[in-house]
């Protein structure tokens, strides 16, 4: 098969090329470039989808599937699909969750209500996810119209694993290798909900090989947070007992502690009336061939490349341990 990714060299679109080639197909990743080089045996086609004829390196060439990456432009999505469906068998395109117009309810599957659609890009007021869900609720439409049913849409969650610069997921592995009293916000109802990268990028190469239509949420099983942190501590093994100490979202938000990312931040952490966006049902996920892995695979994956980087390092979002050593001393 000839594989062509629309992106290639970072997280998920390197973990969709490295798939195809462990697979022995033909990968083409059309990128800048900016973010790295290709992964080993697939191929860079440099092209620039900020220029009119920015895909131009590609034409003439025939695909049997395309994995379509844009994160924040439908301009992008467009152009790509008025330049190459006719010449891609099969499309493959990765929205998102936040797509829903409904965050607060649980179980919700692929053919809930989706915000309305926005033809735009980027993030003029700083990031929004609702304006990043209907700029992919567009490109979910152009898809679908310029491929004539040939298009898996999937809606990823949280993606996690090796690689991930986020610190999202990774600050827990490693905050919790290190043991002691951890900060967790007071949510017994909060729930978590995941997919690991190396299990999206071969259920997208699946896609493409077995000529999957349809829209999918791209989650594994949903489980209460604490749950996961408690089995993340046991996974990671600490170098001492891990406490928890739940505190209340109020006195944290006092105190300057944000939600979901960023710095100060615990990870993950959303407020009620967004628990629906990861506690979405993935039965359809899973009987459309989506295969999680354990839990054990994913923390270990993640906590080796932690330590590769640096378990003490600046992150992106988290507590660093001096903020953490302050909330216990005045919140606790």
């Amino acid at each position: 098969m000839r594989l062509l990714v629309l992106g290639g060299t970072g997280f998920l679109g390197g973990a969709v090329a490295a798939e195809g080639v462990r697979r022995g197909h033909e990968v083409i990743c059309a990128a800048r470039g900016h973010t790295g080089p290709a992964p080993g045996g697939a191929r860079l086609v440099v092209v620039d989808r900020d220029q009119p004829e920015g895909l131009a390196a590609l034409a003439g060439t025939e695909f049997d599937a395309a994995v379509e990456l844009a994160a924040l432009s439908y301009p992008w999505v467009a152009a790509a699909l008025r330049a190459l469906a006719g010449r891609v068998r099969h499309w493959s395109f990765v929205s998102t969750i936040n797509v829903y117009a409904d965050c607060a309810t649980l179980g919700l599957r692929a053919d809930a209500p989706l915000l309305e659609p926005l033809r735009a890009e980027g993030f003029p007021d700083g990031p929004d996810p609702y304006r990043y869900g209907a700029i992919k609720v567009a490109g979910e439409d152009a898809v679908r119209s310029a491929t004539g049913g040939r298009a898996f849409v999937v809606r990823p969650g949280s993606i996690v694993g090796p690689g991930d610069a986020s610190d999202r997921f990774g600050y827990w592995p490693a905050r919790l290798s290190r043991g002691g009293r951890v900060v967790v916000p007071d949510v017994p109802a909060h729930p978590a909900q995941h997919v690991d990268v190396r299990d999206l990028a071969a259920w997208l190469v699946d896609a493409g090989e077995r000529e999957l239509a349809g829209d999918f949420d791209a989650i594994g099983r949903p489980r209460p947070w604490l749950q996961l942190l408690a089995e993340i501590a046991e996974l990671a093994g600490p170098a001492q007992p891990v406490e928890f100490v739940p505190i209340a979202p109020e006195a944290l938000a006092a105190a300057g502690v944000t939600r979901w990312s960023g710095p100060r931040s615990l990870p993950g952490w959303l407020p009620a009336t967004h628990y629906g966006v990861q506690a979405h049902d993935p039965a359809p996920s899973l009987a459309a061939g989506l295969r999680p892995r354990p839990l054990a695979d994913t923390v270990a994956a993640v906590l080796a490349h932690e330590r590769r980087l640096g378990l003490d390092r600046p992150r992106k979002a988290g507590l660093t341990a001096a903020d953490e050593a302050g909330l216990l001393a005045t919140l606790a």
